[in-house]
């Protein structure tokens, strides 16, 4: 619980975001190694050895949780590293169901890494609420979920799963990383933990990389802690300084980030060599209505796919503005080609069949001015006419 009313605060207040010792407005970055003990067993305010906490890191983690409504957050080196140390929550045995797009990292530590410990998954649709909970697997003991998903910003009432998902005595986890928690904070609709890629827009300057979950339980609380402990792919002070510094911001950012998303995105949709704009911010969106209903907006990502008669190649390469490139959620546009690039991992024919097509691009929308957003993305459509 936030002890503040309104996240713009809680974004630059939150947490323990000022240093006990000094009175600095700003924690410092403790940059060492291990702690000075008085005396066996007696700890200086309880710290030891930096894998197992560090003042500048605790600093990031109470912060997140602050914004999301958590008990505990954790700070990993990535965000794939922040899934997967959740997943060793569960066992062998036990199946994982992912939502039918999802980023393609997560998609390739289920199907590549989580299986060699005997942890199966199942892609479901979660867009049929009721569908999903008949289908059900007995065998299934979580769920991950993104909304809007990644890359087709398909939108799950997370609510409903997760209501569906607790009555099937499932784990609901959400990864957040397109909407932060200025946006959408899913423990408040029903899931159990929450994991970001920070990399993206928690942090928004391309430049570093990080991996955040939130947890709703001192079960999971103590376990993540253990688990984070051990498995050690905990964030640097430095990186956990320059997140917090990041996520200060946050709001500010984000409100140009949308309101350019929204603009480019009603372009697109007018634009005659476009076929078709996935973004749950327009009101011909089928997950508008639903995405309303659990997010502050539509967010900033969106998807697009050209007309027939359009080169996509030719399209890339004629950017001069936005920057293809992997990665999402810096203050510069960047576009990327799921297909062969952030969802390479998965087989084409699951790609295929969930919607990804080798035409589809994805779009980062960055705080320039939009001008010259829309320009630059008008003068590359415009060239990449077969």
């Amino acid at each position: 619980m936030s002890q503040f009313k309104n996240i713009e605060t809680a974004l630059i207040h939150g947490g323990s975001t000022t240093d006990e010792t000094t009175g600095a407005v700003n924690v410092p970055i403790y940059l060492t190694s291990t702690f000075k003990q008085d005396g066996l067993g007696q700890r200086r305010q309880g710290w030891e050895y930096a894998r197992t906490g560090n003042p500048t890191r605790a600093a990031l983690e109470s912060l997140i949780a602050e914004l999301d409504g958590g008990l505990a957050g954790f700070a990993f080196a990535s965000g794939l590293a922040a899934i997967g140390t959740v997943l060793h929550l569960f066992s062998t045995g036990d199946r994982i169901l992912l939502s039918s797009n999802v980023y393609g990292g997560t998609f390739r530590l289920l199907d590549q890494v989580a299986s060699h410990v005997g942890i199966t998954y199942s892609i479901v649709d979660t867009s049929n609420v009721e569908a999903f909970e008949q289908s059900i697997p007995a065998d299934a003991r979580g769920i991950i979920v993104e909304s809007p998903a990644n890359p087709l910003l398909t939108v799950t009432d997370l609510r409903a799963i997760s209501a569906a998902a607790h009555r099937k005595g499932l784990t609901v986890i959400v990864d957040n990383t397109f909407m932060t928690p200025y946006l959408q904070q899913p423990l408040k609709l029903g899931a159990d933990i929450v994991v970001y890629s920070a990399t993206k827009y928690l942090a928004g300057h391309s430049d570093l990389v990080a991996g955040l979950a939130v947890v709703s339980t001192e079960e999971q609380r103590e376990r993540i802690a253990f688990l984070q402990n051990s498995i050690g792919a905990v964030l640097p002070p430095f990186d956990s300084y320059l997140l917090i510094r990041g996520i200060k911001t946050l709001g500010v950012r984000m409100d140009r980030h949308v309101d350019n998303a929204s603009r480019i995105a009603l372009w697109l949709q007018s634009h005659p060599a476009v076929k078709h704009v996935y973004y749950p911010g327009l009101k011909s969106d089928p997950g508008y209505e639903t995405n309303r209903s659990q997010a502050r907006n539509g967010g900033v990502m969106l998807s697009f796919e050209l007309t027939d008669n359009r080169d996509i190649r030719r399209f890339f390469s004629s950017l001069r503005l936005v920057t293809l490139a992997e990665s999402l959620g810096g203050v510069e546009s960047l576009v990327c080609h799921p297909a062969s690039m952030t969802h390479a991992s998965i087989p084409r024919e699951i790609r295929l069949k969930v919607g990804i097509t080798d035409g589809l691009i994805r779009l980062s929308t960055g705080i320039e001015n939009v001008d010259d957003i829309i320009a630059d993305l008008d003068n590359a459509i415009n060239l990449s006419k077969k």
